[in-house]
C-alpha cells in the first residue's frame, strides 16, 4: 500500500513539506458534468435562464475557485497559478453540460486539486443557475484525466 502523503509518523494529519522538491512545470486536466432534464440544457442554450449567463457565469466561478483551493482544501499549499482555463460544453447526449479544467504552473507541487476545484465549482454552479427549472440535476464524473511534471512523472486515466 501507498504511504499517505498528508499523515505523518504519529498519524496525525499534516502540510507535506514540499520545499526540497524541485520547480517543474506541472498541469493538471479535470473533468465533470451536469445531468440534467433536455428542457433545462435548452434554456441554457437559448438563454433563458432567470440568473443571467449560465456558460460564463460558472467559467468565471471555477477560475475564482482554483486560485482560492488552499482556502477550501485544509492540506493544500497556496499555489502562483499561471494558468487556469475552465471549458463547458453544451452535450445533447446527457443531456446536460460537460465541464473541464486545466490548471498550470511552475512550482514544487502538482495542480490536481486546483484542477478539481475548478471542475467542481463550476458544476456547482450552473446547478445554481437553473435550479429554478430542475431540481432534479445531477452532478457526476468528477475526476481527475491526466497530469503531468513532478517526480511522479504523467500520469492519465484510463478510458
Amino acid at each position: 500500500m501507498t504511504k499517505l502523503t498528508h499523515i505523518d509518523a504519529s498519524g496525525a494529519a499534516s502540510m507535506v513539506d514540499v520545499s526540497e522538491k524541485d520547480v517543474t512545470h506541472r498541469i493538471a486536466v479535470a473533468e465533470g458534468r451536469v445531468v440534467m432534464k433536455r428542457e433545462t440544457l435548452e434554456l441554457i442554450r437559448a438563454g433563458d435562464a432567470k440568473k443571467g449567463d449560465v456558460l460564463g457565469v460558472a467559467r468565471v466561478a471555477g477560475i475564482m475557485a482554483a486560485k482560492k483551493t488552499h482556502e477550501l482544501i485544509p492540506l493544500c499549499h497556496p499555489l502562483l497559478l499561471s494558468k487556469i482555463a475552465v471549458d463547458l460544453v453544451l452535450d445533447d447526449d446527457l443531456p446536460g453540460v460537460r465541464v473541464s479544467a486545466t490548471a498550470k504552473l511552475a512550482g514544487q507541487t502538482g495542480v490536481e486539486m486546483e484542477a478539481l476545484t475548478a471542475v467542481s465549482v463550476a458544476c456547482l454552479t450552473v446547478y445554481d443557475m437553473v435550479k429554478a427549472a430542475d431540481r432534479g440535476m445531477r452532478i457526476e464524473g468528477v475526476r481527475v484525466l491526466e497530469k503531468s511534471g513532478g517526480k511522479s512523472g504523467d500520469w492519465r486515466a484510463e478510458a
